[in-house]
């Protein structure tokens, strides 16, 4: 089992830029794959970026490339999302997942991704 545990989220006007982070705990941060996911009111949770276990590689999604930068640091136990140029549709609860056995690649499909946090919530007014 591991637990995690998003911070950072909160209000900024668009154009502006917040960085995310998800804290680890309970098992060995770099046995997992890492991926962070968004859901709108009223929209499927979505895919937006993950991270590989060794932190060199990266996947976003469509929407996010070129202003959504994920990156880890094994030794902190730590995942971040930094987010720059935000959009009002970024407007959602941001959530991090984590997964023991499966390749970042494959984290862009949301069914069953072992853990999840608890979700920070981003706003972006315009």
């Amino acid at each position: 089992q591991v637990q995690l545990v998003e911070s950072g989220g909160g209000l900024v006007q668009a154009g502006g830029s917040l960085r995310l982070s998800c804290a680890a705990s309970g098992r060995p941060f770099n046995n997992y794959a890492m991926g962070w996911f968004r859901q709108a009111p009223g929209n499927q949770r979505e895919f937006v970026a993950a991270i590989s276990r060794s932190g060199t590689t990266t996947y976003y999604a469509d929407s996010v490339k070129g202003r959504f930068t994920i990156s880890r640091d094994n030794a902190k136990n730590t995942v971040y999302l930094q987010m720059n140029s935000l959009l009002p549709e970024d407007t959602a609860v941001y959530y991090c997942a984590a997964d023991r056995s499966r390749a970042a690649q494959t984290m862009n499909n949301i069914q069953g991704l072992d853990y999840w946090g608890q979700g920070t919530q981003v706003t972006v007014s315009s």
